[in-house]
């Protein structure tokens, strides 16, 4: 079992950075992917990027999002910037063993943190 908890979500203004963090317990993260997801009001769960031997993104963040590992803190970090009002949303980490964009792919998930990004 993996138990996974997201921090670092707020509140910022349009063009500014937030890093959320995803922090794995219970088991390690090595052998896994990492998926952050996204879901606002009324919305279905979107994929934002994920990371195991390399990284991948939905295009609606690539060069603008960073996914990375520390592996020797069993933690997935998102880096945000140039961050725009429609990237609001519960931000949500899942771990599985297949990368895909589907979440259905994805055995665990976190709590969610919520991202809210004002014009």
């Amino acid at each position: 079992q993996v138990q996974l908890v997201e921090s670092g979500g707020g509140l910022v203004q349009a063009g500014g950075s937030l890093r959320l963090s995803c922090t794995a317990s219970g088991r390690t993260f090595s052998n896994y992917v990492v998926g952050w997801f996204r879901q606002a009001p009324g919305k279905e769960r979107e994929y934002v990027a994920a990371i195991r031997f390399d990284t991948h993104y939905a295009d609606s963040v690539k060069g603008r999002f960073t996914i990375s590992r520390d592996s020797a803190k069993n933690t997935v970090y998102l880096q945000m910037s140039s961050l725009k009002p429609e990237d609001t949303a519960v931000y949500y980490c899942g771990s599985g063993r297949i990368n895909s964009d589907d979440p259905r792919q994805y055995l665990y998930w976190g709590q969610g943190t919520q991202v809210t990004v004002s014009s």
